[in-house]
């Protein structure tokens, strides 16, 4: 007969299985998911977005938050005058 203990430690040195290393695939998957949608928050910014840049989030930002067209609009128009004073800013 076998010892209870010899199969107790062949079944912990098994590993993990096929359903196990899929919840490690997962796992790993959404932890670089997260860092990829999220790289601001663990890369250091060494300059501020150029003005441009800044103008481009700005216009997404009010094309994903604003669902009316005059809203729209009157933020685009916002970004606008706030990417003149920066070039205004800078030079």
């Amino acid at each position: 007969m076998r010892d209870p203990r010899s199969s107790r430690l062949a079944r912990l040195q098994r590993g993990l299985g096929t359903f196990g290393t899929l919840v490690a695939l997962a796992i790993v998957i959404g932890a670089g998911y997260y860092a990829y949608k999220h790289k601001e928050l663990w890369m250091a910014a060494d300059e501020p977005p150029s003005c441009k840049a800044a103008l481009n989030s700005c216009v997404a930002n009010c094309r994903k938050t604003n669902t009316e067209a005059p809203d729209v609009q009157a933020c685009q128009e916002r970004c606008a005058r706030d990417a003149e004073a920066c070039e205004q800013k800078r030079r």
